[in-house]
């Protein structure tokens, strides 16, 4: 058994519920795609494909009328990206950005071939629907925070999901890097993590954050 089946078998979860032919269809229509840190794997003038993340980490983006970045989720190995794929994808017309957070491998599937089978297949029609759906919750829960939390919480969300991803209170992340994620200003960032350094909620030394008293972050959510 080839590497790439033996890894497809383990990122979609239809694999095993569509026929040997349909399995080569996918088999011969994608490609692995090495991208350094930071480079720019799918924007919105493009139809990638769909990624199917193999390691590394990948970042899903908006960016604003201003121009600035809005992060919306992430991508670890085994994730997949239909919305890299949006001319397949009948009445969504959603602008994406996809950058390689860290050094990352990526397949990348024909999106003409890989909807052959999707729209003759219901269990991998049901899944990319699924991957879909998910997508715009995570970005409809952004959108939420933007709009209807106060700046603190939404740092403080941010502070906590990259303590609980990285499994460590001691978060190596500049000011900058905080707002290209967060939509917003460097200044805004630093003020905020200034007054959480005062209220001994966090400790800040250049290029670390760390977390001081995760009782006293979670409070502000």
């Amino acid at each position: 058994m080839t590497e790439s089946r033996i890894f497809f078998q383990k990122a979609f979860p239809f694999w095993d519920k569509i026929t040997e032919d349909e399995q080569k269809i996918i088999l011969d229509n994608s490609s692995l795609q090495k991208f350094s840190a930071g480079e720019n794997i799918h924007d919105s003038t493009e139809c990638t494909g769909i990624l199917v993340i193999k390691s590394g980490l990948v970042r899903v983006y908006m960016l604003s009328s201003e121009g600035k970045e809005i992060t919306l989720y992430k991508l670890n190995p085994y994730e997949v990206c239909v919305l890299s794929a949006s001319c397949i994808l009948t009445n969504i017309n959603f602008d994406i950005f996809i950058d390689a957070e860290k050094e990352s491998e990526v397949y990348l599937i024909n999106p003409h071939k890989y909807k052959e089978i999707k729209d003759k297949n219901i269990v991998v029609e049901r899944f990319t629907s699924s991957i879909i759906n998910q997508s715009f919750s995570d970005a409809m829960w952004i959108m939420e925070q933007i709009v209807f939390m106060s700046f603190d919480k939404r740092l403080a969300i941010f502070l906590l999901e990259q303590s609980l991803s990285s499994k460590t209170d001691i978060l190596n992340l500049t000011h900058d890097y905080i707002a290209k994620n967060m939509g917003t200003a460097r200044e805004v960032v630093s003020r905020m993590l200034k007054y959480f350094q005062t209220e001994g909620i966090v400790s800040l030394s250049r290029g670390i954050i760390t977390i001081s008293d995760k009782s006293k972050l979670k409070k502000l959510i």
